[in-house]
């Protein structure tokens, strides 16, 4: 298909007044450099060749039977108005499939079901104290219709190559239609969501025994950096449930009822992660509370300790201080052994302070 130019945008008020040159019309992009992979699918089986998205619904359309599966990595606009040309979409579904960032959903435009999956992902890490980032996530959104099925991926990760190579070694599960490829991609996502918690569970395991080491420091910054990413996973995640709720249970499901018994043990799996997450959380609220706890003991041992190097020099500052005011007649002033009488004084009151506060464990 040939590229056609979009409009030129018009310039703000203030280029206008300022006279700055128009820069031109913008080069649209081929749709083609975003569809990572385009097939037709008949009872199972993959049809042998390569198909545009035109060409392939096309295809299905004129056998009056079987499927289209287009795979897109982050289409811009122009690109996705090309498919949604081709395939009937709504004009809010292009939207959020080009902005991104939404959060769990699921959607029904006429015969479109429109569904909005998080993706999540562990990125690897020596320690919580030398990390900055500890899950990453990223988008796939799926456009389910009658005869074709559209996902669109947002983020380096969660690719859904295995997801299609493993549904086209199961024809028998293939053949159950596009319904079949978004249970396939909801299943791949809640999956990966375990292994991420998984390896969360290990990080959260350290820093608590970290915390709880009588001799450890742990800096509470490190919990919180903790504490967020497991905040952000459950915004990735919990919203979720609502949608396979629907996708289960919702009258005049559009999903066939083989499918539908998948998407129980999606929802099983999703339930797991959800409370393993919500534990997190909690034991991470704990972990604050301990650990400031122990900065505060820490404090008021310092300050013990503190308190007992004062307590001990304030007894050769004040008798030295008093010796020093100058007066004629104080006591002792002219006896030959005074200055060695003071002297013992003051070491006797000091070695008596340090060792009741060292038996008191204040040093």
């Amino acid at each position: 298909m040939p590229s056609v130019p979009s409009l030129p945008k018009r310039g703000s008020d203030k280029d206008q007044r300022s006279g700055d040159k128009d820069p031109g019309p913008r080069i649209r992009i081929p749709t083609a450099r975003a569809i990572v992979d385009c097939g037709v699918y008949v009872d199972g089986t993959r049809l042998p060749g390569k198909y545009t998205h035109q060409a392939a619904m096309a295809e299905v359309r004129t056998r009056g039977e079987g499927f289209v599966w287009v795979g897109l990595l982050a289409p811009d606009e122009g690109q996705m108005e090309s498919v949604a040309e081709t395939f009937g979409l709504h004009e809010l579904m292009v939207e959020d499939a080009v902005h991104a960032h939404q959060r769990p959903k699921l959607e029904r435009y006429d015969d479109v079901l429109f569904l909005v999956l998080r993706t999540v992902n562990y990125v690897p890490h020596e320690s919580v104290a030398t990390a900055s980032e500890i899950v990453e996530t990223g988008e796939i959104m799926v456009f389910v219709g009658a005869d074709f099925v559209i996902t669109v991926r947002h983020g380096d990760h969660s690719p859904l190559a295995n997801v299609r190579h493993a549904l086209e070694a199961n024809q028998e599960r293939l053949a159950l239609g596009p319904y079949a490829v978004l249970h396939a991609v909801a299943d791949h996502v809640v999956d990966t969501y375990l292994e991420v918690t998984q390896a969360i569970e290990e990080d959260v395991d350290g820093m608590e025994e970290a915390v709880f080491s009588p001799r450890s420091s742990v800096a509470v910054e490190h919990i919180y950096l903790l504490k967020r990413e497991i905040v952000e996973l459950r915004k990735s995640v919990n919203p979720l449930s609502n949608p396979l709720l629907r996708l289960t249970r919702s009258p005049g499901n559009p999903v066939p009822k083989e499918i539908r018994r998948y998407f129980r043990d999606v929802l099983d799996h999703h339930t797991t992660v959800a409370e393993r997450i919500a534990e997190y959380d909690e034991v991470l609220s704990s972990l604050v509370d301990a650990a400031l706890a122990k900065i505060a003991v820490q404090q008021n041992t310092d300050m013990r300790k503190i308190s007992a190097w004062v307590a001990i020099a304030a007894v050769p500052t004040m008798i030295a201080g008093i010796y020093g005011m100058n007066f004629d007649n104080m006591p002792e002033l002219h006896w030959q052994y005074g200055y060695h009488g003071v002297v013992f004084v003051i070491a006797s009151v000091t070695v008596g302070l340090f060792v009741t506060f060292r038996r008191n464990h204040w040093l």
